[in-house]
């Protein structure tokens, strides 16, 4: 749950999965971006159970620094996760989600703030290239959106990340979404608000590997059409029925066979025509109750969404915390 600490205007929840290779230079420029807000600010870094040196550097900054705030996970929850953990813990009117590796610009904040003071209650940020992605990851990337955008219901924007701002009210219904599956940039959408975006030219990372290789962008990508479609299901109630049709077409034919007096093995058309349309039969009913587990199967899960092994910086009385902030903000 948020803490009550009033005065906050801006919260920053930025996930953290091994990247002390990029710390450095990603705290002077959270640093800087802070220093130019309007109003007080707290950053929330979530470490996703990090197994390199990062964690020791965001404690000791958070214990010297009442502006930042850790959160430490019990293990690797995944992106999606770490986000909903830091979000859980935001207090600001605006939270902002941005990732540690700077191929998301703190800069850009800026712009999206002059969206949120013009009435937009979600202010995404769009890709207008990707620097240092290879042409597969690229190609890839957009059949996923255009792939997505088919089979939704709902608008999803392409090329457009988790790397946004989101009103208090956003957040105060993104949080009544209990689904443990999650896909946070199709949650928002789904949400509806006044919806806009800032454009940005996505830089390679600075330091450090990429924390969603081949793999992990497939699990994303298939959570994601899942979690906003029930297109895969009613494929497989599609085909089934493709397959069962073809099988009486294929009766019809071994019949006109039959009827011309060709020679046919004895008996192998019988059992492929009885296989074939068993079969397309099985995949019908298999989609029709998937269609209905799926739907079940997301209701009944009720594990916690993470478990939190650390928290620093949330117990500062409110009364010091509001000193502090105005001091650091003057």
């Amino acid at each position: 749950m948020a803490d009550n600490l009033p005065g906050i205007r801006y919260s920053i929840v930025v996930p953290v999965f091994n990247e002390a290779a990029v710390l450095p230079i990603l705290l002077r420029r959270i640093g800087m971006l802070m220093e130019q807000l309007d109003g007080p600010a707290e950053t929330i870094f979530v470490d996703d159970g990090s197994s390199d040196c990062g964690p020791i550097v965001l404690q000791a900054l958070v214990r010297d620094d009442p502006r930042y705030r850790y959160i430490g996970l019990s293990r690797n929850f995944g992106h999606q996760v770490a986000i909903t953990a830091g979000m859980d813990a935001a207090a600001g009117e605006a939270i902002v989600i941005m990732d540690a590796d700077l191929q998301d610009p703190p800069e850009i904040v800026g712009e999206m703030i002059a969206k949120w003071k013009e009435g937009f209650e979600v202010v995404y940020a769009r890709r207008l290239s990707r620097a240092g992605e290879s042409a597969f990851k690229r190609a890839t990337a957009n059949l996923f959106y255009k792939l997505l955008g088919r089979m939704s219901a709902i608008g999803i924007p392409a090329d457009v990340g988790d790397f946004r701002l989101i009103d208090r009210k956003v957040l105060d219904a993104l949080r009544r979404m209990p689904e443990q599956d999650r896909f946070i940039r199709g949650m928002i959408a789904w949400l509806g608000f006044r919806q806009t975006e800032v454009t940005f030219h996505r830089l390679p990372r600075l330091a450090g590997e990429t924390k969603y290789p081949l793999f992990k962008m497939v699990r994303l990508a298939v959570n994601g059409a899942l979690s906003f479609s029930d297109a895969p299901l009613r494929l497989a109630i599609w085909f089934g029925l493709g397959v069962s049709a073809c099988a009486v077409f294929y009766g019809f034919y071994v019949a006109s066979l039959w009827f011309m007096n060709s020679r046919l093995v004895e008996g192998w058309s019988s059992t492929i025509i009885v296989i074939s349309f068993l079969c397309g039969i099985n995949m019908l009913m298999t989609g029709i109750m998937g269609l209905y587990i799926g739907r079940i199967h997301a209701e009944v899960k009720r594990r916690p969404l993470y478990v939190v092994s650390q928290r620093l910086g949330f117990e500062r009385e409110p009364k010091e915390v509001r000193a502090l902030l105005s001091a650091s903000a003057n």
